[in-house]
């Protein structure tokens, strides 16, 4: 068993709430973690506080060093009462849950918001003033504004309830059981969570590893770890064990091993273990520094957008229901507690408002869904309409994330200096799947030998494979090139491994020489089925492989000597291929008696020299000498195809790209004019002023970093996450909207700090998910500016069905208002209003969220974090449109009369009708007068007596009357409604059938106040009247101008914006 010893640094993390939730603090777990700081003798163990550090941390200091500094050795490990004292000192290395928020404080958190509690108060006054004016049926409407918003309420409480998994995403990460030396004793299954400051331990190929270790030995060549939880990137690292810079990254700590991250090389029987003491418990952890920058994250969170601006905007609307409340009460100061205060406060507030915004956000998840973005926290999915800037990962989210040959080089000619003497091969494709081809790949060079040695060597010198599962490839080189004389695959799942197993099939493999750091190359020794003699296929580093090499083959199979000519142009080849950039791998092979004792090596009967040769790694280097070079691969993880495209939406919709990675700059700036983030022809010059390495960028004046920030596409490579919360801080600082992606533990912090949180849903650890506001389920970057175009979208409708109701909202207040101005009856009573509110305009409301995006939706800037949800031109559009509905409404009351003889003068005196037998009614002002006053009863035909006129039982006038203005308000909403598919957008250009759902939306409203109408018994509950042809009539005269004033509001609106 190879044996490598490590010292344990840390384990748990500090003892502050680690909140992986943002936005909902009341639906977040908050988890705490025990423990002090680093450092530290252990005989005895001093309190947390007390214990002392080094001049330089443990990563800095040779092996020797740390063990001095640390009092322990790796052949005893902590006594038992040291063990007693740390844990006295430093408590349990686990994750502690508090108290979960009570399920009242939830529940009075959703009534935390203005427009809420304005509707609170005119419930509770429209309450007040039924009871006081003695209605009988005044509880009605306070009850169903209480019923809407308690089930607002119930559904942002499940929303938010539903968000509070982190604590359990977070043990996940936690081993719960560890290998651990104790007073000269192994301890086999530890509970992770009684680990101490140090405690020995041991861990194997697979475990996890429970705490930060410092490695002080190895017994096998290699030992890496598999840190993508914490840095982000794929590739597993490699661990040595000389110390590095004190200030060195995460990811240059190449001694170190991390809780949570897990051991990920050795093969065959060997099993890669490692020893750690632990020095220290507590926020010294690298998990502990991630949860300070939770908690850092979750300090500086701002409220969304929509919340601003629906505070803003409620904020205005009761300015102005008090401005028109005082109004009304002045004009009717004897009559405090009349009828229209009630109709008032029912037509002032779109009751329905909270509901609809809530359903529309509901609506929008599930479109987002049916593009592959799940989202998580309702209010994000506005919060994305805005965003100005997308921080991206690269590997997995811009690439594919599946490293893929993309360039093939063979030796064509004899002559070095030959102009064709190598020859590069385009190889198509940008992923796992066996499908393209090798461009330029003749069948001649294909039946050579040369080329054949070069797939062998790609199918038998690898441990890879392909798996198809789901429509989906998970080493394709071979099956692109593929196999002289063998009929392609059947189908999409052979083509997986077809020619692979062609070639393995007719191969036996005999012993693996595994890569080592010192030579860069791995080997296999292989038999061909019915040969007596093994060949050895090699692959490795180019800089490592040519030196070892002493032949050239040729695509045709000849052979030529490794002269220096061809050494050069060799070297020159693969690194002009690394220069662009591609990981290069050279392949060569060593064949029959050149490998020595070797060549006859069987497992099965190996012989003791044999044995002893394989069984030395140090000789492994000599073994892969004397080479024939076949060819050189280039590979990398290429772009997503669909990402420049992606790009280039973003930048047509002014959003700017910052791209995170922990490549080297030299791979992300490739990878950044592949995609289009800098433009191909860029100068290097003008690419390297915008790339920046670890913490370079915050080194730049202040000035010059906002001045990138705002208005460049940028790289950020090397990047840790302190650097990325930095960076996203700076961006709100500026006023941005930023969005971030991220997959692993270290990505939680920025995740919670963004303004969008976006998580991969197939890369991503569960607790960058749970630190999220959605997760894409595909991990591509289109589907980022796929979500974007949805949320604008989504913010348009809102922004359509908020105009909707405020317009139809302002038109009943304007129609209240301008009734009781007049002196007119009552136009529309309270039960009137609260049916258009609830019934006939929730309808139409709730279908202008299914509305489709218009044509230039991603052709226009972000909006603002701060523009106003009512700008000025809207509000005028607001006033107009709704002062236009009241006016109508009102004239079609008065012109109902009118046909009946009646005029306005008669309808400002109305309540004195009794006394017209015997006095005329008194003159209107000159103002209102708009016919001569009438001189008696005569002057009101087709009534038994002047007060009829204005009643509304059966048979009297004003029944009729309101049942015209009430239609013609309903008609004139539905109009406003269909007009609405659009905020700028002409009908003609973007009809009403563009939203199927609207036109149901619309149908659904007429149909019930058709039956209201029509059906005795809900007419009379409504006091209303059937209505005949010149009704009907009266109705299209004054409601169809709508339509020509909304079009000549849109065309306003296009001409302000330019467009």
């Amino acid at each position: 068993m190879g044996v490598a010893i490590a010292l344990v640094l840390c384990a748990g993390a500090s003892g502050k709430p680690l909140l992986l939730s943002r936005r909902t603090p009341r639906a977040q777990d908050a988890l705490r973690i025990r423990g002090g700081a680093a450092g530290g003798n252990l005989v005895p163990l001093p309190p947390a506080d007390n214990l002392p550090s080094g001049p330089l941390p443990e990563h800095a200091l040779t092996v020797d060093a740390v063990l001095a500094k640390l009092g322990v050795t790796t052949e005893t490990g902590l006594t038992l009462s040291q063990v007693a004292e740390a844990r006295k000192a430093h408590g349990r290395n686990e994750l502690e849950a508090e108290k979960p928020t009570p399920l009242w404080q939830l529940l009075a958190a959703q009534f935390d918001d203005r427009l809420v509690q304005i509707l609170l108060g005119v419930a509770v006054l429209s309450y007040v003033l039924a009871r006081l004016e003695e209605e009988p049926n005044g509880w009605v409407e306070p009850a169903v504004i209480v019923l809407i918003l308690a089930i607002n309420a119930v559904v942002g409480v499940w929303q938010e309830a539903s968000a509070a998994s982190a604590l359990d995403a977070l043990k996940q990460l936690q081993p719960e059981a560890c290998k651990c030396l104790r007073g000269g004793e192994w301890v086999h299954e530890l509970p992770a969570a009684e680990l101490v400051p140090g405690d020995i331990i041991e861990v194997r190929v697979g475990d996890r590893v429970p705490a930060d270790a410092r490695l002080v030995s190895l017994g096998t060549t290699t030992l890496s770890t598999d840190e993508g939880s914490l840095t982000g990137e794929s590739a597993s690292v490699p661990k040595l064990l000389d110390a590095v810079a004190a200030d060195a990254r995460i990811q240059d700590k190449s001694c170190m091993l991390f809780s949570g991250t897990v051991v990920a090389n050795g093969r065959g029987r060997a099993v890669v273990t490692a020893l750690a003491v632990v020095t220290a418990t507590g926020s010294a952890t690298q998990i502990g520094l991630i949860q300070r920058g939770v908690q850092q994250a979750k300090q500086d969170e701002r409220r969304t957008p929509l919340a601003m601006k629906l505070d803003s905007f409620s904020e205005k609307l009761t300015l102005a229901i008090g401005g028109i409340c005082v109004a009304v009460w002045l004009i009717n100061l004897p009559k405090i507690y009349s009828p229209v205060a009630v109709a008032l406060g029912v037509a002032a507030i779109p009751e329905g408002l909270p509901a609809v915004i809530t359903l529309c956000l509901s609506l929008g998840t599930r479109r987002m869904a049916d593009r592959n973005v799940i989202v998580r926290k309702l209010p994000s999915v506005e919060t994305l309409g805005c965003t100005t800037v997308i921080c991206t990962d690269k590997t997995g989210t811009l690439t594919t994330n599946q490293m893929t040959v993309v360039a093939l080089v063979m030796a064509q000619q004899k002559a070095a200096q030959a102009d064709d003497a190598l020859r590069e091969y385009p190889v198509d494709g940008v992923s796992y799947a066996p499908q393209g081809r090798v461009v330029g790949l003749e069948e001649a060079t294909r039946r050579g030998k040369g080329a054949a040695q070069l797939v062998q060597t790609c199918v038998l010198c690898n441990d890879a494979e392909i798996t198809y599962s789901d429509g989906q490839y998970g080493r394709v080189l071979a099956e692109k090139v593929g196999v002289h004389g063998t009929a392609g695959p059947a189908d999409a799942a052979a083509a997986a491994t077809h020619y692979s197993s062609v070639l393995n099939a007719g191969h036996e493999r005999q012993a693996t020489l595994e890569f080592s750091r010192s030579r860069k190359s791995m080997s296999v020794l292989s038999r061909q089925v019915g040969a007596r003699l093994n060949s050895l296929f090699v692959k490795g580093a180019p800089e490592s492989v040519l030196p070892r090499c002493s032949a050239v083959r040729l695509s045709d199979g000849s052979t030529v000597p490794m002269s220096e000519a061809w050494r050069r142009k060799l070297r020159a080849q693969f690194e002009e291929m690394a220069r662009r950039p591609l990981r290069c791998l050279a392949l060569a092979v060593k064949e029959g008696k050149a490998l020595g004792p070797l060549a006859t090596y069987d497992k099965d009967a190996p012989r003791p020299a044999q044995t002893r040769l394989l069984s030395d790694t140090s000789r492994f280097a000599s073994i892969e000498s004397g080479l024939t070079f076949v060819g050189l691969v280039g590979i990398k993880d290429p772009a997503r195809p669909e990402v420049t495209t992606a790009i280039g939406r973003c930048k047509q919709a002014g959003i700017r790209v910052v791209m995170i990675t922990g490549d080297s700059a030299q791979t992300a700036a490739a990878i950044a004019r592949d995609v289009g983030i800098f433009e191909a022809d860029a100068p290097p010059e003008a690419t390297a002023a915008r790339t920046f390495a670890g913490s370079e960028f915050f080194e730049l004046p202040t000035e010059e970093q906002d001045r990138l920030l705002l208005d460049s596409n940028l790289v950020f490579c090397r990047a840790e996450p302190a650097d990325k919360q930095r960076l996203l801080a700076q961006l709100e600082r500026l006023g941005e909207v930023a969005a971030m992606t991220g997959d692993g533990v270290n990505d939680a912090p920025a995740l919670q700090q963004a303004s969008i949180g976006v998580a991969m849903g197939i890369a991503g650890t569960e607790v960058a998910k749970d630190a999220a506001d959605m997760v894409l389920a595909d991990d591509n970057f289109a589907t980022i500016v796929a979500a974007v175009e949805e949320g604008r979208a989504i913010y348009a409708n809102m922004k359509a069905f908020i105009n909707f109701l405020i317009t139809c909202n302002i038109g009943e207040v304007a129609a209240v208002f301008l009734s009781t101005l007049l002196g007119l009856p009552e136009v529309l009573g309270p039960l009137h209003l609260l049916w258009v509110n609830l019934v006939t305009d929730g309808p139409p409301a709730t279908a202008l969220g299914f509305n489709p995006p218009d044509p230039g939706n991603m052709r226009r800037p972000p909006r603002g974090r701060t523009d106003p949800l009512v700008s000025r031109f809207t509000l005028f559009r607001y006033i107009l449109t709704g002062t236009y509905v009241g006016v109508a409404t009102v004239g079609a009351f008065v012109h109902v009369y009118r046909s009946r003889g009646i005029p306005l003068s008669m309808l400002a005196n109305w309540g004195a009708c009794s006394e017209w037998q015997a006095t005329p009614p008194p003159p209107p002002p000159p103002a209102l007068a708009l016919s001569a006053p009438p001189s008696g009863v005569g002057d009101v035909p087709g009534f038994a007596s002047a007060c009829d006129a204005f009643g509304t039982g059966p048979g009297q006038g004003k029944a009729v009357a309101s049942t015209v203005a009430l239609t013609t308000l309903v008609c004139m909403e539905m109009l406003r409604a269909l007009c609405a598919v659009s905020e700028r957008e002409s009908l003609l250009r973007k009809p009403p059938w563009a939203n199927r759902y609207l036109l149901l939306g619309v149908t659904v409203p007429i149909l019930l106040h058709m039956s209201v109408l029509y059906y005795p018994p809900l007419a009379a509950i409504f006091k209303l009247a059937p209505l005949a042809r010149d009704n009907w009539w009266t109705v299209a005269m004054f409601s169809l101008p709508l339509v020509l004033l909304e079009e000549l509001l849109k065309f306003a609106a296009r001409t302000l914006a330019g467009e």
